[in-house]
């Protein structure tokens, strides 16, 4: 890892304030990842209260997807330009306003800009809640055990969030699912203060790198998106693609050109670095639909309801804090290829087995087993992975370095719940036409034979989704093969002490 400033003596005290510092990171992390999924569950709820229509019914998830993934550079550079603690205290302000304001909703309009609010402030908090651990955590076990919890934050905040949804949409109201986020991120703003702020990168911001390469992050997004609902060879969504390679193309253009780019492409120089980003879009591609597939089954299929589809996944989330735990003491001593190949290959196996579900598989003999192997595989995996994006990186890019991180898990996740989710329509209404709807119509009119065809055909439909989910763990295998060859961390020396930052 990176020594970030000069070498300085750990203040009286630095123990309990990293400590407190870490929980303060933690739980903005946590919160900004499972908005990703805690309105999933609420949906129906939300649905009917306001009147919403099915295409504003996907926006309201969209919304939130579209602003974090295409404002994660822009809130990762503005954090080294302008100090990181002050950056983080108004990402996490503008969320838990935007939040505040998603909970007294009366329209879906209403509820739409405020999910569009949201994803500004995570674009703006994330970033910096990942290069603030790396200026604020010693080198070593310190440093390790805060990524393993980052890490681990990053990797069950979304099941984190489909139990609380369950939980809050079943005992209390929707609305909860945003007001829950407001303690939590007023306790986050009166806890940064005990995180030192970063010194300023000097330079201004690259407004044109600034403008082109968040309208083509934007543009991706949406086109993806947009892919997923309404096809690939849609005249709308065929454009967006263009116009997103036009301006991600000119971006990397100016960057390559501009004295001081809001992106330097001396980032992606490094095999390792640029191989972490790669798998980590893999990853995220894999996992975001693996989530969405599998509660899909347990509540079209199995029959679980919102609470009991929020608990099948406890199993889920020990499995994945189990394996950051073990992995932050891992890391000092395996090759990150060592321990992330393997991991990996777990999780694809996990998937596997999820692939060979059908109408009637049991949760305890079937379901349970595979979220643990799943789990413990991407728990293994994340850490060195999200060390590599990080490691080597010197104090002037540690924000955008977060962000290139950030954003390769979210447009990861997009691109993957798309792709796969027109795999698993086609493969569902080949066995059955229109096999959703069939589904809906069985239920309304209690045809039991109809039901059982339409969640046969779903179960198809969602199985081969799985499987394309368990394929994307592969493909992240192959790229650390090919691109990841650091060799395993030396210890620091007498004369080579880390820094700690706690002012």
């Amino acid at each position: 890892m990176v020594v970030m400033s000069s070498p300085t003596a750990a203040p009286p005290g630095a123990g309990r304030h990293l400590g407190l510092a870490l929980t303060v990171i933690a739980s903005a992390q946590l919160m900004v990842v499972l908005d990703g999924t805690i309105t999933n569950i609420a949906l129906p709820s939300l649905k009917e209260d306001l009147d919403i229509s099915a295409s504003g019914l996907a926006w309201v998830v969209n919304s939130y997807v579209l602003a974090f993934g295409g404002l994660l550079l822009l809130g990762g550079r503005i954090g080294d330009l302008f100090g990181r603690r002050r950056i983080f205290r108004i990402g996490i302000a503008l969320f838990t306003l935007a939040s505040l304001l998603g909970g007294f909703a009366t329209s879906q309009e209403l509820l739409i800009a405020a999910r569009v609010l949201q994803g500004v402030g995570a674009a703006v908090a994330a970033p910096t809640a990942l290069s603030l651990i790396a200026t604020t955590f010693p080198e070593g076990a310190p440093r390790n055990k805060a990524m393993g919890v980052y890490a681990g934050m990053s990797g069950i905040g979304a099941t984190v969030g489909l139990l609380l949804g369950g939980v809050l949409t079943e005992y209390l109201d929707w609305r909860w699912v945003f007001f829950v986020n407001v303690p939590i991120g007023l306790a986050v703003l009166l806890g940064t203060k005990v995180l030192a702020e970063s010194e300023r990168v000097r330079g201004r911001l690259d407004v044109p790198g600034a403008v082109t390469g968040t309208a083509g992050l934007v543009s991706l997004v949406y086109a993806i998106t947009r892919g997923g609902e309404h096809g690939w060879t849609n005249s709308s969504t065929l454009a967006l693609f263009g116009v997103a390679a036009v301006l991600l193309a000119a971006f990397v253009l100016l960057q390559s050109k501009v004295a001081a780019p809001m992106m330097p492409l001396r980032l992606l120089a490094d095999r390792n670095r640029a191989g972490s980003y790669v798998t980590m879009l893999f990853i995220g591609a894999g996992m975001f639909a693996m989530f969405y597939f599998l509660s899909l089954y347990m509540q079209q299929v199995l029959g679980f309801n919102a609470l009991e589809t929020g608990l099948a996944y406890i199993p889920f989330s020990l499995g994945m804090g189990m394996a950051t735990s073990t992995g932050s003491k891992l890391v000092a001593r395996f090759a990150p290829r060592t321990l992330t190949i393997p991991g990996l290959a777990l999780a694809a196996a996990g998937m596997l087995w999820f692939g060979t579900m059908t109408p009637d598989s049991s949760y305890w003999a079937h379901l349970m087993p595979a979220m643990v192997i799943t789990s413990i595989g991407l728990g293994t995996a994340f850490l060195p992975m999200t060390l590599g994006a990080v490691s080597g990186v010197g104090h002037q890019d540690a924000g955008i370095a977060s962000a290139l991180l950030n954003t390769a898990q979210q447009i990861g996740g997009a691109i993957g719940l798309a792709v796969l989710a027109t795999v698993s329509t086609t493969m569902a209404d080949d066995k059955l036409p229109n096999a959703d709807g069939a589904y809906y119509q069985a239920l309304a009119t209690k045809d039991t034979s109809l039901l059982e065809r339409a969640a046969s055909a779903l179960t198809d439909g969602y199985t081969a989704a799985l499987v394309g989910s368990a394929a994307l763990m592969i493909a992240g295998i192959a790229v650390v093969g090919l691109a990841v060859n650091a060799k395993r961390p030396q210890p620091a020396t007498a004369d080579q002490p880390a820094p700690v930052h706690m002012g």
